[in-house]
C-alpha cells in the first residue's frame, strides 16, 4: 500500500484536512502545528478530533505527519531562542496526544557558528527535556541539505543526536529527497548505496516518514529549493524508484512541492501510476 499525501492547511481543522486529502486521492497528509513563521496555535476542538479519528478509521488512512514551525532553532547560540523551541515543541507534543500514534517532524536547527558538535549536543539536550515515556507520538529529525550552519546535513550528525537521546524509542527520522540530494547523496544514480548508507549509520528501523520532493539544484548544491515532481534535477524516474524501493515501503510519503490542491492531485495521480504495488 502506498500511503501518499501532501502538505495541507490546518486552518479549518483536522476533519477538513482529512476531507481535502480524500478529495485528491491522498491517504495521509502533513500540516504545520501552528503558524510556520510564528508561535500561535489553534485551540484543539475535541469534536473535530473525534470526527477526524472516525473518518481516518473508516477510510483506512495512514499515520500523518505534524511539522514544527520553521522558526524553531533547538541549537541557537541564544538561550531564549532555545527556550522558545523547547516550550513550543513541548506544547505541540502535548497537543499531539489528542491524536495518538502519529509523527511530529522538526528541522534540527542551525548552530550559527558554534560548531556542529555543540549543535548536536544542544538538540539532544532539548529532546531529553521534552520526550516523555508515556507519549504516543514519535518525534522525527528531518534530513537537511547542509545549507549554512544547518545540523543534520549528514546521516552521521543525525546518528550523533540520536545516540545522546535517552528515550530512543520516541525518536525517528524523516528523509527528505530534495534535502539529501542537495546534501550530496546521489539518489538518482546510487539510490541503493544511499539507502545502505542510511541503514548502516542510522538504521532503517528509525526511518518513519519520507518527504518526496524534486530539487531545483544539482546534487551537492546545499541549497534546499524544492521543485515539482519531475521538474527538477532528481526527476520522476528517480522519485518513482524511491517509492518503489522494497526497503522504503509502508512509511507515509508527503509531498512538499510548490503546488495548490489541484497540483498535488496531479502529482499524487502521477506517482500512484508509477507505483508497482497496491496504489
Amino acid at each position: 500500500m502506498l500511503f501518499i499525501g501532501c502538505h495541507l492547511s490546518s486552518a479549518k481543522g483536522f476533519a477538513a484536512m482529512a476531507e481535502d486529502a480524500l478529495k485528491i486521492n491522498a491517504n495521509t497528509f502533513q500540516f504545520f502545528t501552528r503558524n510556520p513563521r510564528g508561535s500561535r496555535a489553534k485551540a484543539i476542538d475535541p469534536k473535530d478530533v473525534a470526527a477526524f479519528l472516525s473518518m481516518s478509521r473508516e477510510q483506512g488512512m495512514g499515520v500523518f505527519v505534524a511539522h514544527a514551525p520553521y522558526t524553531l532553532n533547538a541549537c541557537s547560540k541564544e538561550e531564549h531562542t532555545r527556550e522558545f523551541a523547547l516550550q513550543t515543541m513541548a506544547d505541540d507534543l502535548a497537543r499531539m496526544e489528542y491524536l495518538p500514534g502519529n509523527l511530529y517532524n522538526f528541522h534540527p536547527g542551525c548552530h550559527v557558528g558554534q560548531g556542529a558538535q555543540a549543535g548536536i549536543e544542544m538538540i539532544a539536550e532539548l529532546l531529553n527535556k521534552i520526550l516523555k515515556p508515556e507519549q504516543q507520538t514519535t518525534v522525527l529529525l528531518e534530513t537537511m541539505a547542509g545549507k549554512g550552519t544547518e545540523v543534520g546535513g549528514t546521516f552521521e550528525e543525525l546518528r550523533q543526536i540520536i545516540d545522546r537521546v535517552e528515550l530512543k524509542d520516541k525518536v525517528g527520522v524523516c528523509l527528505d529527497t530534495c534535502h539529501i540530494h542537495d546534501a550530496g547523496y546521489d539518489i538518482v544514480h546510487n539510490l541503493n548505496g544511499v539507502i545502505e548508507g542510511f541503514d548502516r549509520v542510522v538504521g532503517l528501523g528509525r526511518l518513519k516518514a519520507i518527504h518526496l520532493n524534486d530539487s531545483l539544484n544539482p546534487c551537492g548544491s546545499h541549497k534546499d529549493r524544492h521543485a515539482k515532481i519531475g521538474e527538477g534535477h532528481i526527476g520522476l524516474e528517480a522519485l518513482a524508484n524511491v517509492i518503489n524501493h522494497p526497503k522504503l515501503q509502508g512509511r507515509p510519503v508527503c509531498l512538499e512541492t510548490p503546488n495548490d490542491l489541484s497540483g498535488y492531485a496531479h502529482e499524487i495521480a502521477l506517482l500512484r501510476g508509477c507505483f508497482h504495488g497496491e496504489a
